[in-house]
């Protein structure tokens, strides 16, 4: 397995749309691999394929390094569809690889309904709630080309400014691989 470098803010493939899976294939179960090895090097929670430069619509979540997640099995998710959204929304703080030391409130609804294919290419509808649906709508974003900066107000955007053009022009300090210039 391999670390990816994790593609950051400004890296033209995190605002475009991800292409479908139209099969699971060796080199795509090897891609996973290589997400799960990179997410955990970086100590994140989710991981959207674009975010190591790999233009298809694949995440990966992984909880069991959260507080009451400790059970939790990684979940590959391919080809994601939201089906259902809560009228119940929730602002928590959330971060991201891509966006290296940024934070910012982003609301988000409480509750979903998603359907993917798994890796044996099952089709799987699960209701998820609380921080595992934050991260898979977190993550689904990624798919779709739109980030922490497209889901917040345009006064906290334009307070995250300064820190966007240092991520972008790669002047931050991070313990993980991130793309070049």
């Amino acid at each position: 397995m391999a670390i990816l470098p994790i593609t950051v803010y400004g890296d033209k493939i995190l605002k475009q749309k991800t292409q479908p899976v139209r099969a699971v294939t060796d080199d795509l179960i090897v891609q996973i691999k290589n997400m799960l090895e990179t997410m955990k090097n970086a100590r994140g929670v989710g991981l959207a394929a674009n975010q190591v430069g790999i233009n298809n619509s694949v995440f990966i979540v992984d909880l069991k390094g959260v507080e009451g997640y400790e059970k939790f099995k990684p979940v590959v998710f391919i080809n994601p569809e939201i089906l259902l959204y809560s009228d119940e929304k929730v602002v928590i703080e959330e971060g991201c690889l891509s966006l290296p030391n940024l934070r910012a409130d982003v609301e988000r609804p409480e509750k979903i309904k998603v359907r993917y294919l798994n890796t044996d290419e099952e089709e799987v509808e699960i209701e998820a709630d609380d921080f595992f649906a934050r991260v898979i709508l977190h993550e689904y974003d990624h798919l779709i080309g739109k980030m922490i900066p497209d889901r917040v107000s345009e006064e906290i955007k334009s307070r995250l400014q300064d820190e966007l053009k240092l991520i972008k022009s790669r002047e931050v300090e991070i313990d993980y691989p991130i793309t070049r210039l």
